[in-house]
């Protein structure tokens, strides 16, 4: 960054302040005087985690400056796809033959709760990378390294010692560097050794180009942690596209300040925090620490809240929509609907709508402190435990049974059955509305075993779905004839009144929920998902009347990680009992003196 400033005397001057990588490679040979002593400086600053910039400066004739600013005008009043690219080239042409002044140092210390809430995302699956433009041994001291954490760094030579063709010089000496931290990725027999990958912003510039980025990519991947530092913001959007589109995984990208804007918009979902970046991201929090609950917390519960709702949605319309195709192929095609204008119209709008809302915006399977014990729960989601094709296919079948018992059940128990007391049977407005009655019954009660979460919201919304079908029922049995047709007085008078109405309800909608209760209590007994068990300690209270179960089962559901306040402390421990073995060891081979 720099300004250009023309003190009393008229005399033009250029203050620039950046990284030192950069600065260094602009200075002029006279100015290098206090470069030994800066760079020194600047080392004991980095490793004490301080964030460091140089400075230095030019002086400018008023004939360069006056032509360098036609042009930078220029630049600016153009609107082509090259004005940033003019921008940034003529400003290189002033940012040059620089006098170096000195450096800071900035006490930037992590905002609180940020260990922790790093460990708990390592433990629920995340892998995480960190872009910065902090110097190299500030980046590695604020990166969380794990303690015995082997170390990769991948630089690019000064190009005083390659040959003429530079850049493929520089190249090749990469590459090979790339080529071999693979092949001492693959080589290392300790299961427990973690490698970290250390790379600036000047190798990026390499890295990144085609011929070489997907070499990059698979080094990092095999790496528990990546440092990439003294990148710019063009440097950290460009990783970001890299990582998103070389993994095919969802990546998240989060920032502090305006140079993280372009890797939060490239990411799939950017968090901003509180700044200027806020604008340009999905979700803002006020603290990194806020993380750990937006995604273990909010992100678990969203995702089994939309997949559970989907599968419902294809099994509620599948149950409805093929007892119209049934009924038309019992009556040879004859285009008359079995149900009433009305009741079709309801079905999506009012009569199963709430509750399907309850499922999708309070439904919890487990509450959010239990989430944020049990990180690893996360994991349902990557994994895709809720909206794999074996669950998909299963809610329609689910659908495809209903539709078959709730039809052909109706129409073996109404058909040449007497209905009313005079020994008539049931004309078809009987037969739809009782056939719709099973189907609101059937699809309610199944969003009912559905949920975990039941509040006064749910009821209301499950069981008041149910008892608007009947308000709506004698309401529009209310309406005159001419308007309400076959469905004049149908609840009062027909269906009311006969036992065979009640008793086909019950009985299709427990036999259309019985297989899913059956699958249910036969999954949960033999076959339990973790947060089946976490549910069942839950409600016989065992967290409370037995800590050491529930330790244990926090203990079990930890899933290992490389990276993390938990992975330094079992680092740390294996580090000590392997020493306590080695000492023990040698106590028994030495001879009695």
């Amino acid at each position: 960054m720099s300004v250009i400033v023309r003190d009393e005397e008229g005399r033009l001057f250029l203050m620039c302040k950046g990284a030192d990588s950069i600065i260094f490679d602009r200075m002029s040979k006279n100015g290098k005087m206090y470069l030994e002593a800066t760079t020194r400086h600047l080392n004991e600053y980095g490793e004490a985690g301080l964030r460091t910039l140089a400075l230095a400066y030019r002086k400018l004739d008023e004939q360069e400056y006056t032509a360098w600013n036609n042009e930078f005008q220029k630049a600016k009043a153009s609107v082509g796809d090259d004005r940033d690219s003019m921008l940034e080239r003529i400003s290189d042409m002033m940012e040059k033959e620089l006098i170096l002044v000195g450096a800071t140092a900035v006490e930037d210390k992590l905002q609180k709760g940020v260990p922790q809430c790093i460990d708990n995302l390592a433990q629920a699956g995340l892998k995480m990378w960190v872009l910065t433009g902090d110097k190299m041994e500030t980046a590695i001291n604020i990166g969380l390294l794990r303690q015995g954490m082997k170390q990769i760094c991948v630089t690019t030579p000064s190009s005083d010692f390659v040959p003429n063709d530079v850049n493929k010089a520089i190249k090749d000496n990469i590459l090979n560097q790339l080529t071999n931290a693979s092949q001492m990725i693959k080589l290392e027999k300790d299961p427990h050794a973690a490698f970290a990958l250390i790379i600036d912003g000047k190798t990026l510039t390499y890295i990144l180009e085609d011929d070489m980025k997907h070499q990059f990519l698979g080094l990092a991947v095999d790496c528990a942690s990546v440092i990439c530092c003294r990148v710019s913001p063009k440097q950290k959007a460009l990783v970001t596209r890299l990582v998103k589109q070389g993994t095919r995984k969802t990546t998240l990208a989060i920032g502090d300040g305006a140079n993280d804007v372009g890797m939060i918009q490239e990411a799939d979902i950017g968090v901003g925090i509180s700044g200027v970046e806020v604008m340009a991201s999905d979700f803002a929090i006020a603290q990194f620490r806020f993380l750990e609950r937006l995604l273990v917390v909010h992100g678990h519960w969203c995702y089994k809240r939309i997949a559970q709702m989907i599968c419902y949605f294809f099994y509620k319309n599948i149950a409805f929509g093929l007892t119209i195709f049934y009924f038309e192929a019992f009556t040879g095609f004859s285009g008359q609907s079995v149900y009433d204008d009305w009741y079709m119209i309801l079905f999506n709008v009012v009569l199963t709508s709430l509750p399907v809302i309850s499922l999708g915006v309070f439904e919890q399977d487990v509450p959010s402190e239990v989430c944020l014990q049990f990180p690893a729960l996360y994991q349902q989601g990557p994994k895709n435990l809720f909206f794999d094709w074996y669950r998909i296919f299963g809610w329609m079948g689910n659908g495809l049974y209903s539709s078959l018992i709730i039809f052909f059940l109706m129409v073996t128990i109404f058909y040449d059955q007497a209905f009313r007391t005079d020994g008539q049977v049931a004309d078809m407005a009987v037969v739809g509305t009782t056939m719709f009655t099973c189907i609101i019954w059937a699809v309610n009660c199944q969003i009912a075993l559905t949920l975990s979460h039941f509040t006064w919201i749910q009821h209301l919304f499950v069981w008041g779905s149910i008892a608007t079908w009947y308000i709506f029922l004698v309401l529009y049995g209310m309406i005159s004839p001419e308007y309400s047709k076959s469905g004049y007085q149908i609840l009062v008078e027909a269906l009311g009144p006969a036992p065979i109405y009640w008793i086909t309800t019950l009985l299709v909608t427990v036999t259309c929920n019985l297989p899913y209760f059956a699958h249910i209590s036969f999954q949960r007994c033999f076959n339990p998902m973790d947060h089946h068990i976490i549910q069942e300690i839950k409600y016989y209270k065992k967290d409370i009347k037995d800590q050491h179960m529930w330790t244990r089962e926090r203990s079990k559901a930890r899933q290992e990680t490389k990276v993390g306040f938990t992975a330094r402390v079992e680092a740390k421990i294996r580090q000590l009992k392997g020493r306590l073995q080695k000492k023990q060891s040698t106590l028994a081979i030495s001879p009695p003196s």
